[in-house]
C-alpha cells in the first residue's frame, strides 16, 4: 500500500509500539565429556539421567567422571547441553574393517551412498556397546523361514505406492535386536523393528514421509544406519516405476545370511585434553547455545583454564564452576599444609576471572549402575546450586549456605576443610565446601574467581549483571535499523525500566537509572550510525560475615545507654 493516499479513503495501519523486556534464561547447564554410546560433537539437551542413560550409555570405570558431572548437575535443575567428545572411538560394522560414524552429519556426507565397503548396516555410534547389535532383515522370499517372523503381523510384499508405479516386491522388514544385552540388560531384546519399508529409492508412506528403508533407518533408528544393500541384490536404491524389485535369496540355498552381528566397535574413553577442547570449542557459538552455567567436572587444570578462557571469557554471558584439583587433577588429599598448596598451585594456574566460580573438594557418591562408590568433583554440584537458586529464589541470590546451599548425594569429601582452611581458600577466592555435624553439606562461599575487590567478586552479582545484560541486550536488538531520533530512544527506555523495575522487586537491584537520550546520542554518535543507552545498577549484596554482640546490663542502665556501648 502507498505511503500516501491518492484520493479519499481510510487506510488502516497496524504498528506494534508494545516493546517490552524479557528476561533470558540463565538455568541451562553446559558439559564436555566422554561416554559409552551417542553421538559425537554434537550437542544433546539432556533432562535427567534417564535421559543420560538413554542417549549416552550407562557408566563404566572409564566414562563415570562425565556420566556423573552431568547427573550430579540434573539433580537440581532440568536442562544441560552435552556434548560426547570424538576420542578414537570407532563403529561396528556388518563386516570389513570398523570406522567412525561420529554423528549424522558425518554419515551424510560420507556414507549416506554406500561408499563405505562394511557391509549393509553400521552402529548408529562409535562405541564397543555397538557389538551389542544383531540387524536382521526380510521380504517375501525370506519371510516364511525368518527366525523372527512372529515380530511381525504378516509377510511383506508390494507396496500401494509401488503398485502405484506398476511395481512390485519392494517391501522389507527389519529388526534390531539386543544379542549381547549390552543396551537393555537382556540378551535378544528387541530393540527397534521397521515394517514393510521399501526397497524404492522414491518409495513414500502414507504420511507422506520416505519409506524408503535407508532412509528410514537414518531418520528413525536409534541404533543403525544402513550402508550398503546386502548381497544378491541388484535394483535396490532405485525409483520404483515399472520394476520387480529383486528378492533375497533363500540363506540355506543361496549361502547368503541376512542376519548381521554387528562387529568391531572400539572404545578409548582416556580422552586428551585437546580432544576435549575441541569439544568445548562447540560453546563458542553464543547465538547456536544459549548456556549459563558450564561445569568442566573432573579434568585438569590445564583444561579448566581452556574452557574459562576460550568459552566464559569469551561468550561473557556464562559462569564456568571448576573444582580445586592436585598437580595431577585427582581429589585433593594429604595434610592441611598440602592441601593448601596444591590449592595455592591451582589457583595461580587458574588466574583471575569474575566468570569462573570455584569450589575445592571431591565428594565421594554411590554408583548405582556398578554397585561402587566414586570419586566425583563437585563443581557439577555447585553449578547445580546456582541453577536450582534460579526456580526457588532468582538468580541474584547466592547459592551458598545452610538454606541454599545443601549438597545432595554426597556420602564424605575428599577434602572438609576447617575454619582456618576456609580462611586460606577465601582469600584465594576458593568456595569451600563443608561437612558439618547434623547440618549436612553444603556450599559455604560465593565467591567469583577474581582476587580484585569489586562487586563482580560474588556469584549473585555476577550472575544477576550476566541476566541483565543479556535481557536488556535482546531488547536493544530490536531497534537495529530504527530511526535514531527521540521516539525510538523513548522506546528503549520503556521497554527497559519496567523491567528493571520488576528485578527491583524481587530484590535483585537496590537502585537503577537508564540513559538514552541526546546527552549519550550526541550528533557525532548518531552520524556514526550508533545507538547508545547507558544502564546504572546499584546491585544488592549478599551476606558473607555476620557480627552479633550481645550485652549484659545493669538493672540501672538503660538500653538505649547499653546500645551505644
Amino acid at each position: 500500500m502507498s505511503s500516501f493516499q491518492q484520493s479519499p479513503g481510510v487506510e488502516t495501519v497496524e504498528k506494534d509500539a508494545a516493546a517490552v523486556t524479557t528476561g533470558a534464561s540463565s538455568t541451562v547447564g553446559g558439559h564436555v565429556g566422554v561416554f559409552k554410546w551417542g553421538p559425537v560433537m554434537t550437542p544433546m539437551l539432556i533432562s535427567n539421567e534417564d535421559e543420560i542413560v538413554n542417549v549416552f550409555g550407562k557408566p563404566d570405570d572409564l566414562t563415570f567422571k562425565s556420566f556423573f558431572a552431568a547427573s550430579n548437575f540434573l539433580a537440581y535443575t532440568s536442562a544441560c547441553w552435552l556434548v560426547r567428545a570424538q576420542t578414537g572411538n570407532t563403529n561396528a560394522v556388518s563386516s570389513g574393517t570398523s570406522l567412525l560414524i561420529g554423528n549424522v552429519d558425518v554419515y551424510e556426507e560420507a556414507f549416506s551412498a554406500g561408499q563405505a565397503a562394511v557391509g549393509p548396516f553400521a552402529a548408529r555410534y562409535p562405541g564397543t556397546m555397538g557389538n551389542s547389535l544383531l540387524i536382521s532383515m526380510a521380504d517375501a522370499a525370506t519371510f516364511p523361514t525368518w527366525d523372527y517372523r512372529g515380530q511381525f503381523q504378516s509377510a511383506p510384499g508390494s507396496s500401494d505406492f509401488a503398485l502405484s508405479k506398476n511395481s512390485t516386491n519392494d517391501e522389507v522388514h527389519i529388526i534390531i535386536v539386543d544379542a549381547g544385552g549390552l543396551f537393555s540388560g537382556t540378551p535378544g531384546s528387541v530393540l527397534e523393528k521397521f515394517s514393510f519399508v521399501s526397497k524404492a529409492v522414491d518409495a513414500i508412506s502414507f504420511e507422506g514421509l520416505s519409506n524408503y528403508y535407508a532412509n528410514v533407518l537414518r531418520n528413525q533408528s536409534s541404533f543403525a544406519y544402513w550402508m550398503d544393500h546386502p548381497t544378491g541384490v541388484t535394483n535396490w536404491g532405485t525409483p520404483a516405476a515399472n520394476k520387480v524389485f529383486s528378492p533375497l535369496q533363500d540363506t540355506i540355498a543361496t549361502g547368503y545370511d541376512f542376519t548381521y552381528v554387528l562387529t568391531g566397535g572400539t572404545d578409548d574413553n582416556v580422552p586428551s585434553d585437546g580432544e576435549l577442547q575441541l569439544g568445548w570449542d562447540l560453546f563458542k557459538n553464543v547465538e547456536m547455545f544459549d548456556v549459563s552455567l558450564f561445569f568442566v567436572g573432573s579434568v585438569t587444570t590445564a583444561l579448566a583454564k581452556y574452557v574459562a578462557d576460550n568459552v566464559a571469557d569469551t561468550r561473557l554471558d556464562a559462569v564456568v564452576f571448576s573444582t580445586a584439583v592436585t598437580p595431577t587433577g585427582g581429589p585433593i588429599y594429604g595434610n592441611s599444609s598440602t592441601k593448601l598448596a596444591d590449592a595455592a598451585t591451582y589457583k595461580t594456574a587458574m588466574g583471575n576471572s569474575t566468570y569462573v566460580v570455584h569450589d575445592q573438594t571431591f565428594k565421594y557418591m554411590y554408583d548405582k549402575y556398578n554397585d561402587k562408590y566414586r570419586w566425583v568433583a563437585l563443581n557439577s554440584d555447585t553449578a547445580g546450586l546456582a541453577a536450582k537458586v534460579d526456580s526457588t529464589h532468582d538468580t541474584w541470590f547466592s547459592p551458598a549456605g545452610y538454606t541454599k546451599g545443601q549438597i545432595k548425594g554426597a556420602i564424605k569429601l575428599s577434602w572438609n576443610p576447617s575454619k582456618p582452611e576456609r580462611d586460606e581458600l577465601y582469600k584465594l577466592a576458593i568456595n569451600s565446601v563443608v561437612s558439618f555435624k547434623g547440618d549436612g553439606t553444603m556450599l559455604f562461599g560465593d565467591k567469583t574467581g577474581t582476587l580484585k575487590p569489586s562487586a563482580f567478586d560474588r556469584i549473585n552479582v555476577r550472575r544477576l549483571f550476566l541476566v541483565l545484560e543479556k535481557s536488556i541486550s535482546r531488547s536493544a536488538k530490536y531497534q537495529l535499523f530504527e530511526q535514531n531520533d527521540a521516539i525510538t530512544r523513548l522506546s528503549f527506555v520503556a521497554s527497559v525500566e519496567p523491567f528493571l523495575r520488576d528485578v527491583q522487586g524481587r530484590r535483585g537491584i537496590d537502585e537503577f537509572k537508564v540513559i538514552c537520550d541526546e546527552s549519550n546520542n550526541t550528533k557525532q554518535v548518531r552520524a556514526a550510525n550508533e545507538f547508545r543507552g547507558t544502564v546504572l545498577i546499584r546491585p544488592i549484596y549478599s551476606i558473607n560475615f555476620i557480627k552479633l554482640t550481645f550485652t549484659a546490663v545493669g538493672p540501672n542502665v538503660s538500653f538505649e545507654i547499653a546500645a551505644g556501648v
